[in-house]
């Protein structure tokens, strides 16, 4: 084996540059693994243009990517769950394990997780990582490692859902259908709800989401526009985390209904009706990540109740990163997957 190995690091506000570093060695319970497939997040746009997402801040030179999967090639003492050649997802945060988050399960509220791509965590567009063998979930053959790759999006979708408590007689409402509003689509019928209505404002993404079996809205500029929806629906997953859609959940929401936000706005402070939410004795749920959602998304796709690849837009190889992050800035519309491939 090669002793290095390349990576990729964001060096400045869209500037990236590869390296050659030392391939690193599994310690106790870890496993080496070569990378073979890195989905781009929109976190790691965020970062890439901005330079932080709210307290997360990147200090240059950092590497991001998160959604990610890949071939053990090197196993470290202790681990007997896996061996050289198994195929893996990683699941990205590594939580500590010990405090009262975690020995409850809801590890993704652990406040010492290192999770990859968020300063000042590396993350995976590299060519060979280690990681925890606990967090690395073996691929069945009919499983590629790009589908692989966005079980970590895959995760958020179900964790939502999780978060609904829906049941079959529900109406469901999801505002964007982005990556994480696709996978909250998909999450959302595998559990056997069929009257589901999504919004946004690219007709190329509900074009997607109308073929997946959903009703689909083409947003309008005019607030008003939403009007004609109003009390409609028992559950509203806001995912494009914007402003004006968290801003429409308590209009579009039936009485005793369900909010669910799931996508990160921008801003710290967004508007809301919280009078007619509590006028409709409404319950607001929120989602930060997911905890346990890995093998219920290895479960779900390798029995083909979600499908994966139709979702990738474009794939490009880990020395066109630059043209790839541009490419899915300058295509948001259409993007709805960047992938890639190692």
């Amino acid at each position: 084996m090669n002793l290095k190995a390349k990576a990729v690091y964001l060096e400045g506000i869209r500037q990236f540059a590869i390296r050659e570093i030392d391939i690193p060695k599994p310690g106790p319970g870890e496993v080496l693994i070569r990378v073979k497939a890195v989905g781009i997040c929109g976190s790691d746009v965020h970062y890439y243009e901005y330079g932080r997402i709210g307290k997360f801040v990147v200090e240059f030179p950092m590497i991001l990517g998160h959604e990610a999967a890949g071939e053990i090639v090197q196993v470290g003492e202790g681990v007997t769950s896996l061996k050289v050649g198994d195929r893996v997802a990683m699941e990205p945060g590594i939580p500590c394990g010990k405090c009262r988050y975690c020995k409850t399960g809801r590890y993704n509220l652990c406040p010492d997780i290192k999770f990859w791509a968020t300063p000042p965590v590396n993350g995976a567009f590299v060519e060979y990582v280690t990681h925890p063998a606990d967090f690395c979930f073996k691929l069945p053959s009919n499983v590629s490692f790009e589908e692989g790759a966005m079980f970590e999006p895959l995760a958020v979708g179900l964790w939502a859902v999780e978060k609904a408590n829906l049941r079959p007689e529900h109406s469901v409402a999801i505002l964007g259908v982005g990556t994480i509003g696709m996978m909250t689509l998909q999450s959302v019928f595998a559990v056997g709800i069929s009257d589901v209505t999504v919004f946004d404002t690219s007709s190329h993404k509900l074009n997607v989401a109308e073929k997946m079996g959903a009703k689909v809205v083409l947003c309008g500029e005019n607030l008003e526009f939403y009007d004609k929806y109003r009390d409609r629906f028992d559950v509203v997953f806001e995912t494009a985390g914007s402003s004006v859609t968290a801003s429409q959940t308590a209009k579009l929401l039936a009485p005793g209904g369900t909010v669910v936000l799931v996508g990160l706005p921008s801003e710290d402070a967004v508007p809301i009706n919280l009078n007619l939410l509590i006028s409709k004795e409404a319950t607001i749920k929120t989602v930060f990540r997911y905890a346990n959602m890995y093998p219920r998304a290895l479960e779900l796709v390798s029995k083909g109740k979600i499908k994966l690849s139709h979702l990738i837009s474009k794939r490009f190889r880990i020395d066109q990163l630059q043209e790839a992050f541009e490419y899915t800035i300058h295509n948001k519309d259409k993007v709805i997957k960047t992938m890639i491939v190692i």
